[in-house]
């Protein structure tokens, strides 16, 4: 238990150390905040992260911790969705959202939906 606090904290160490700029567009930023955000337009949704429930304010903090970690590597939102959004950087699990009405999927699936609705709304 023990050193799984240390890694945690060695994270959160490397997250608060990462700088917030990027080599994002506006169009691009804009695209990720609406998949973030988004995450608590769903009462009683929650996000499922190596096993454990998360509510929503708890899942964008962590997505921009991710987010800001990755940094200039992450310039689109697929990138985001793809390096961020989708799994478990340490265990590798696929990140999940359980909705009110009990139906589950892996948050690919569901940010990469989003994404489709806001850009068809965007054009």
């Amino acid at each position: 238990m023990r050193a799984t606090k240390l890694i945690c904290l060695g994270f959160a160490a490397l997250f608060a150390l990462a700088g917030t700029s990027s080599g994002r567009d506006a169009r691009e930023q804009k695209r990720i905040d609406f998949l973030i955000d988004g995450l608590g337009n769903f009462p009683g949704a929650v996000f499922i992260r190596n096993g454990t429930e998360y509510k929503a304010a708890d899942a964008q903090n962590h997505l921009r911790q991710k987010l800001n970690y990755g940094g200039d590597h992450v310039k689109t939102a697929e990138d985001f969705i793809k390096y961020c959004a989708s799994a478990s950087s340490m265990s590798h699990k696929p990140y999940r959202i359980r909705f009110a009405d009990g139906r589950t999927v892996e948050t690919a699936t569901f940010f990469a939906e989003r994404l489709k609705e806001f850009d068809a709304r965007s054009n």
